[in-house]
């Protein structure tokens, strides 16, 4: 059973649970870099505060109480004891500050999503559920600037105004996802990884592509958005396997 009572002195403590299972399952799925990429979740109406991992902190340790609370709009974070890493500051901070749709913010260089954005047309074309998934749902940043300080964290910002657009490819840097919640973003970034595998392993055969319509990969990509419960099982499936292995991410 997950413990949820263990700090409650801590605040947004079942939100803290949430995101740290997330970071214990994308190490244990290699999608991770080690001590470095970042996963952020919004914990005030105006999307402005948040929840994010500590500078350096490798995924495998990341736990509740140890996720760090930050202002977008405090222009002293970065000079306070414990400041989160800069590169995360830019990229999330100017995320959480300007798209409030935005709740759940999760960015990993996962391989097969990097490889995809390693190629000159980083494009996902629909070929299988995976991938119809996020027909029309994505956008393609082509202009990758350099480490995500808050230059390039404003930038990208500027790409992720359409709420439907969920996943920004970005070109020859890795994938960033958003969500409403923990589950809902990590589902989204796992079915991502996948259908980037299925369609980076299409192209390796060398083989033509059997494309779906425009018609079946939006219908297949809208039924798959209104598909009753699967992130949330999806969570609850990974705290319920991490609590059987008595991991230590809910202290």
């Amino acid at each position: 059973m997950t413990v949820t009572n263990l700090r409650p002195n801590i605040d947004h403590w079942e939100d803290r649970v949430d995101l740290a299972a997330t970071f214990r399952w994308t190490e244990r799925l290699n999608m991770h870099e080690g001590v470095a990429n970042h996963f952020s979740l919004a914990v005030n109406e105006e999307g402005t505060q948040f929840l994010m991992n500590p500078n350096q902190m490798h995924f495998a340790r990341v736990k509740a109480s140890n996720l760090l609370l930050l202002d977008a709009n405090d222009p002293n974070v970065m000079s306070q004891p414990g400041a989160p890493d800069p590169t995360a500051w830019g990229l999330h901070g100017s995320i959480h500050r300007h798209c409030p749709h935005a709740h759940c913010v999760m960015h990993v260089h996962s391989i097969f999503a990097t490889v995809l954005a390693s190629l000159a047309d980083s494009r996902l074309p629909p070929i299988d559920q995976n991938t119809a998934t996020f027909y029309n749902r994505y956008v393609v940043d082509n202009e990758f600037g350099g480490l995500a300080f808050e230059n390039e964290g404003e930038r990208c910002v500027s790409m992720l105004s359409d709420p439907k657009k969920k996943v920004m490819i970005m070109g020859n840097h890795g994938v960033l996802v958003i969500g409403s919640d923990p589950g809902d973003a990590f589902n989204r970034l796992y079915y991502f990884e996948r259908a980037a595998e299925t369609y980076i392993r299409a192209l390796q055969t060398g083989q033509p592509l059997r494309v779906l319509s425009d018609e079946i990969a939006e219908k297949t990509a809208q039924e798959l958005d209104d598909y009753p419960g699967q992130a949330e099982a999806h969570l609850r499936e990974i705290k319920a396997l991490l609590d059987a292995d008595n991991s230590d991410y809910a202290t």
